[in-house]
């Protein structure tokens, strides 16, 4: 197992809450001599479903668990059937239940966002400067990279035209 005692020292703190210090393109660029030819493809072709690489088998089903149980909660709010989740956690539903209710997408957001951080911190564990915390950075980058996309005046400008045209359709009727 590669220690990688310089690159994880160098890089920066990432925090559900802040933003993304550097790029995911940074991160591969810091990581492209530092780390094994296999271990670099895995990061550059890192997604949140990924199934490959040290940890990343880990957070599939963590995060796979997540999205089942948002996919469930969200259909039975709607009144249709979806699966129940084979293995049901109480911690993730829960989580997913406040996210739920926030009052705006962005806050919900930031539930899971914060829930996802907690649980890639419990997956790392105690290791320190090997695989598993290089990849548990990159899960991290990309969770934020995806939080970036999401901007509050867009999508608040967007819910005010929909509404607005779903009002003017009623007042059409």
């Amino acid at each position: 197992m590669a220690a990688y005692y310089y690159l994880i020292s160098s890089l920066p703190d990432l925090k559900s809450d802040g933003d993304m210090p550097l790029s995911y393109q940074e991160f591969l660029d810091m990581c492209e001599t530092q780390v094994s030819e296999s271990n670099y493809k895995l990061l550059k072709d890192l997604t949140l479903s990924s199934t490959d690489g040290p940890l990343i088998k880990e957070w599939n089903r963590v995060y796979g668990s997540l999205t089942k149980e948002l996919n469930y909660q969200r259909s039975m709010k709607l009144g249709k059937t979806y699966p129940t989740p084979e293995t049901k956690d109480f911690m993730t539903a829960q989580v997913v239940s406040s996210a739920l209710a926030a009052k705006d997408p962005l806050e919900a957001e930031k539930i899971m966002l914060d829930y996802e951080f907690q649980q890639l911190d419990e997956l790392v564990g105690l290791h320190m400067f090997d695989d598993h915390v290089l990849f548990g950075y990159a899960v991290k980058l990309k969770l934020l990279e995806r939080q970036g996309c999401f901007d509050h005046d867009k999508g608040s400008t967007e819910f005010r035209q929909l509404l607005g045209e779903v009002q003017q359709r009623v007042y059409n009727l």
